[in-house]
């Protein structure tokens, strides 16, 4: 709700707080003068009841950024004896004098949040132990998010603090906290939640730092430098319901202690440096408990058991990707929502699809099996994962067709088989796939026309990438009807005739503004996103593009049979940042409109049989970074002026009637004009006589060949007329030098 546009309102609200006992205005869009007015009117009226509960968190569009009015107004300073929950949440905060102010004026408050500000320095984690003194029914502090350093040590080593035997929650995760983490902590024997992740922290951890924890539900502490080594038989006095410890040191066994948590439902122990099979009882616990499960980069080995699919809990989130992991994918992981398993060496998926031992329905939602050593043809039975959103079986060993019951998967959003051995003609069942927005197919042996219910049916496609196949035909005309596509790449097939000009109906790349591809799923009552990796060629290199960073604009047409000229209505895709359209059998000019692509960063047209001359407009395009013209038939003078001065010369090659400073060549017109001397002696006008009709002879030869045998391509192409007066000039250079070679023997 949004009342920062209502004076009205938080007049009212201003009023009542007096009598009121909590004050919850979340999420809200206040600014800092709103909140300022609010209680600023709350101070003009006498304060009736305490105020216990202040909350001022996701203040939205404005968010706070000044905490002087809980200073300034005297109602608060007055009540503030009475407040037992002050939540500031995820606003703007810089200053921490507010902790002074809090732990100064609230001696009987239970909970602080602060967390996801812009608090900073060294103060609170230095003075916080002396306010504790002061604050002795603190029971949850929140400080994650903030940019607050110091010596953990620090924080914990003040152990008369009154508080200690009731503080239960913990969070200063992503901060800037450095140091160890001290075996005083366990004087802390009440807490449930201790959040220390995305520090500094290093050192070791062993059973006595936990001894005194028999409560801990939570415990988070990854991204640090942190090893836990316990005793093999350790028994812990706590059971987790949640741990993460992702890039701790844990290995190199699997550590046996998690066979104790019997209500562990979320594990992470992600770039743990465990090596070894994962023990049979890690399957069936998570079976009976769990919803996400990251054991992802590690060095797991072996294969994964088939569990009877009635112990699955549909839901869960399961990544193994960067393991050492084979053989077939057991059947009970379609149970997961979230599967992935990239960067393996499983061989086959159709355990996972076409088991049919039980009438359980799958829940996947996403499925990735990039880069591992699936090899044979994929089975046909994709009509039991119809709740897939995502696919992705790039850079496996995939061969023979795509099989018509991919065509089943009607909810499919991205669907990537890049980089295998697919063959045959893409399947009609896929035009069912109508919520496509990736569809990448390249780097297969594909073949046939590019299907025309492409452009009728996927109009929803954000990206297109089939290149590197064997694709024939033309560019149908239904390619235009995709009007959000943002990258079409066909490069590298065997597609002829000429570019469609009714591209101009692409209409998300006519438009400047980077429109940054986001995909949510929904679904089961829960919200995720997927992150789409995308492989594509930019500035003649293989790159990675991934959401939300993924916002590129291109159009990749190189290495085909295209023939014709390039359409003047290229330059309504004035947001393009690539357009290659290199290594074809494009003619004519390069047409002026090609300027207003000011988006442009890389432009290739090389190796086509381009001519004429380099448009001007070229260099009015400031941001681009890479221009290759080479190897054309252009001619005249390169462009000066912006980027179009800093381009090598190679970037002009094998174009023989080019000059410019780029090329270090001077233009004809360049060259200055030197004045004939006069013929001195009767013998110098004969000889120039001479000189003159031969010359008009060869003239008069050479314009009876061109008129009676070139005169009809010449009137079609201006390419040939200008190749064919160079000629001309060259023949009359030929001529002028053996007439003058004769007559100078003769007089000899």
């Amino acid at each position: 709700m949004s009342l920062g546009n209502s004076h009205h309102w938080l007049q009212m609200i201003g009023k009542h707080i007096p009598n009121l006992t909590e004050l919850r205005l979340s999420d809200c869009s206040l600014s800092d003068n709103d909140v300022q007015l609010l209680f600023h009117i709350h101070s003009n009226y006498s304060s009736t009841t305490p105020l216990t509960i202040l909350d001022l968190s996701y203040l939205s569009n404005c968010s706070l950024t000044d905490t002087s009015f809980l200073v300034s107004s005297t109602s608060i300073v007055n009540s503030s004896s009475s407040l037992v929950s002050l939540d500031l949440y995820s606003n703007l905060l810089t200053s921490s004098n507010i902790f002074h102010w809090i732990f100064n004026f609230t001696a009987n408050l239970h909970t602080l949040y602060l967390g996801y500000n812009l608090l900073e320095g060294p103060i609170p984690l230095g003075e916080i132990p002396h306010f504790f003194g002061n604050i002795c029914t603190l029971q949850s502090l929140y400080l994650s998010y903030n940019n607050l350093s110091g010596d953990f040590s620090r924080f914990v080593q003040n152990s008369s603090w009154c508080n200690r035997h009731i503080f239960q929650e913990l969070s200063l995760s992503y901060n800037q906290i450095t140091g160890v983490i001290p075996k005083s902590i366990r004087v802390l024997s009440e807490l449930e939640y201790l959040s220390l992740e995305g520090n500094s922290l290093k050192g070791e951890i062993i059973e006595s730092h936990l001894t005194s924890f028999s409560k801990l539900k939570h415990l988070v502490l990854s991204y640090n430098s942190i090893s836990l080594k316990f005793v093999p038989r350790w028994i812990p006095p706590f059971q987790l319901i949640y741990l993460r410890l992702a890039s701790c040191k844990l290995g190199p066994n699997f550590p046996s202690w998690l066979h104790t948590q019997n209500h562990l439902g979320y594990l992470d122990i992600s770039d743990a440096g465990i090596h070894g099979t994962v023990p049979e009882w890690v399957w069936y616990k998570f079976q009976v408990v769990g919803y996400h499960l990251n054991m992802s980069h590690n060095n797991f080995i072996g294969a994964i058991p088939s569990l009877p699919p009635r112990l699955s809990v549909p839901g869960a989130y399961i990544d193994l990707s960067s393991n050492q992991f084979e053989g077939t994918i057991p059947s009970f992981l379609q149970h997961a929502w979230w599967l992935i398993l990239s960067e393996n060496k499983f061989s086959d998926v159709s355990s996972l699809l076409c088991d049919n031992s039980t009438t359980a329905t799958s829940s996947l939602v996403s499925l990735d099996l990039t880069n591992n050593q699936i090899n044979g043809q994929l089975p046909d039975c994709w009509g039991s994962v119809n709740t897939l959103l995502f696919l992705d079986l790039s850079n496996n060993n995939l061969s023979g067709k795509i099989p018509p019951s991919m065509g089943s998967l009607n909810k499919l959003e991205a669907l990537v088989l890049r980089n295998n051995s697919l063959m045959g003609e893409l399947p009609s069942s896929l035009k069912n796939c109508t919520n496509l927005f990736v569809l990448d197919v390249a780097k297969n042996l594909l073949s046939g026309p590019i299907p025309f219910w492409i452009g009728d049916n996927l109009q929803q496609l954000i990206l297109l990438s089939m290149s590197e196949n064997h694709f024939s035909g033309n560019l149908s005309m239904h390619l235009c009807h995709l009007e959000h596509i943002q990258v079409l790449d066909l490069s590298r097939n065997k597609l002829s005739d000429g570019i469609p000009t009714c591209i101009k109906n692409f209409t998300a790349i006519s438009k400047r503004r980077i429109n940054i591809t986001q995909v949510w799923i929904y679904g089961y009552g829960s919200l995720g996103h997927y992150i789409v990796n995308i492989t594509l060629m930019w500035k003649g290199v293989e790159n990675w593009f991934k959401d939300p960073e993924f916002s590129l604009k291109a159009v990749d047409l190189s290495g085909n049979y295209l023939t014709g000229e390039i359409p003047k209505e290229i330059g309504y895709l004035v947001g393009l940042n690539e357009l290659n359209l290199s290594r074809n059998n494009l003619k004519g000019e390069i047409p002026s409109e090609i300027g207003n692509l000011t988006s442009l960063d890389f432009l290739d047209l090389s190796r086509n049989d381009l001519c004429g001359r380099i448009p001007s407009s070229l260099s009015q395009i400031d941001g681009i970074g890479v221009l290759d013209l080479s190897y054309n038939n252009l001619s005249g003078r390169i462009p000066s002026g912006g980027h179009m001065d800093t381009f090598e010369a190679s970037f002009f090659e094998g174009n023989p009637n080019l000059c410019g400073e780029q090329l270090n060549k001077t233009c004809p017109e360049d060259m200055t004009p030197t004045k004939p001397q006069e013929s001195t002696t009767n013998d110098e006008a004969d000889d120039n006589s001479d000189f003159y009709e031969a010359l008009y002879m060869s003239l008069g030869f050479g314009f009876f060949i061109g008129f009676w045998g070139l005169l009809g391509p010449l009137l079609f192409w201006r390419c040939w007329r200008i190749a064919y007066l160079r000629f001309l000039n060259k023949v009359a250079d030929y001529i002028y030098v053996m007439v003058a070679l004769n007559m100078r023997r003769f007089h000899n």
